[in-house]
């Protein structure tokens, strides 16, 4: 359990994990604003500390997971006046949606996964708690502000200080507001939302500001204070910083030990965003890849690395996931624990240990299917298919998967030779890494190549 290592963004370096009490985590991750369907920057996160929850119980912990769905938000109101629906009937849909497709990624559902609307009356008594201590106050439009120069704290995790936000003019002035850094904790009922939007409060009708909600369901669920708290790296700007800020500010002592952020998916070296539309739904991605592949392929780069979202790196990962089940094939394998005094199993503990790095993880994974080919070992069988598992790999039988892939090419003839004419040309101009890619590209839709002299090139269905 001791050797665990993890980025703690607020102490920005790796540091060895010390659970507040022995034995147990308590972790919270910032889940889904419900509006729309989950994108694939979605899945990259929740894929992130999936495999956070999945090492720690693998190391003997007791985890206390809490992901939560925030189903009231500016967003979500304009959402469901646009579709003409409820706010209730909006987010249930999506939820259902969300748990169907990170389901089918294998993303593992969290112990908890409260609603920010349940646990209003917490945010309103956190409210009245800063107010009492002068951190907060209600504005002459009627929203309760968090006074940021009140506390003394703000931006140690950002490493933003207060004097850049204000020259930089990064929050927009609001009148209401005492100092244009201020944020929301409630906002006033304004008249053309509708009557689920509105909760009634000692400040008046109103609903709670994103940032608050977090804090309260952490609170409600894990205590004034535990040990890890994860999310997107956009979040930890303002989101976590305003959450530091209340908590801290509420309870007088240190909030959360472990801050944890994933990088972005990157789409033509340009992070992927709704605002920019160079997104893609998990649902779109499925239509076209198996959910395992889109699981592998993110676990084939660091959580905290950017990710270079392709359909030629999704290609490639189906080639690779396809030679670890092909390693398996002909292997009779049976259940027992795995050994983690092998030496594979150790490389890969030393790998999950240093911050889950997931492609020298992976990689062990690749030595374990190659001696597996060469010997057929049912022991180091055993292995692959063990640590594997261990973050959501192989847990298919191999047959099922080499099948499954084998029947995905929607490749004519016509198209199959078309391809072949252009990696011989590829050849012919010594363009040999384009040459391999296109052979990859094959197979990964079902179509094995074999050079025979005489430079012919024959193909079959894999």
């Amino acid at each position: 359990m001791s050797d665990l290592k993890i980025y703690n963004t607020l102490a920005r370096e790796k540091q060895l994990f010390t659970p507040i009490e022995p034995g147990k985590v308590g972790m919270y991750v910032c889940g889904m604003t419900i509006y729309d369907y989950c994108h694939i920057g979605h899945a990259r996160m929740m894929m992130a500390f999936d495999v956070l929850y999945r090492w720690l119980k693998a190391s003997g912990y007791q985890v206390n997971y809490v992901r939560n769905i925030t189903d009231i938000d500016d967003k979500i109101i304009r959402r469901a006046i646009e579709n003409n629906e409820t706010i209730g009937q909006l987010t249930e849909r999506n939820i259902a949606i969300m748990r169907e497709d990170i389901g089918a990624l294998g993303i593992l559902p969290p112990d908890h996964e409260p609603r920010a609307t349940e646990h209003v009356p917490r945010m309103l008594s956190l409210i009245s708690t800063l107010q009492d201590k002068g951190l907060a106050y209600q504005a002459k439009d009627g929203d309760v502000n968090y006074s940021v120069r009140n506390f003394s704290g703000y931006g140690k995790l950002s490493g933003k200080s207060l004097d850049d936000l204000r020259a930089g003019e990064r929050i927009d002035v609001n009148t209401g507001k005492t100092d244009p850094l201020d944020f929301v904790l409630w906002k006033a009922s304004k008249e053309d939302e509708p009557p689920e939007a509105r909760y009634p409060s000692q400040y008046g009708s109103g609903r709670p500001g994103w940032h608050i909600e977090c804090s309260a369901m952490s609170c409600a669920l894990l205590g004034e204070h535990f040990d890890i708290h994860g999310g997107g790296q956009d979040l930890e700007f303002p989101h976590h910083e305003n959450e530091i800020a209340q908590s801290e500010g509420a309870f007088g002592h240190p909030f959360v030990n472990y801050w944890m952020h994933n990088g972005f998916v990157r789409v033509d070296d340009v992070k992927m965003s709704k605002s920019l539309g160079n997104f893609f739904t998990i649902r779109e991605v499925l239509k076209c890849f198996d959910a395992e592949v889109v699981r592998f392929f993110i676990l084939r780069a660091h959580y905290r690395s950017p990710l270079n979202y392709s359909d030629v790196h999704l290609d490639d990962a189906k080639v690779a996931l396809t030679r670890l089940y092909t390693a398996l094939k002909d292997v009779q394998i049976d259940e027992k624990a795995i050994d983690w005094n092998e030496g594979h199993a150790q490389r890969f503990a030393a790998a999950m240990n240093d911050d889950l790095n997931t492609p020298v993880a992976v990689s062990v994974l690749f030595d374990l299917a190659n001696e597996v080919n060469r010997d057929k070992s049912p022991i180091l069988a055993r292995q692959l298919k063990s640590l594997a598992a261990v973050i959501g790999l192989l847990e298919r039988q191999p047959q099922q998967f080499l099948q499954a892939g084998a029947t995905t090419s929607g490749l004519d003839e016509a198209q199959i030779l078309a391809q072949i004419a252009a990696r011989t040309a590829a050849k012919s101009a010594k363009n040999f890494a384009e040459a391999d890619r296109l052979r990859q590209h094959l197979l990964a839709q079902g179509v094995a190549l074999e050079d025979k002299s005489g430079g012919l090139t024959e193909w079959r269905r894999a």
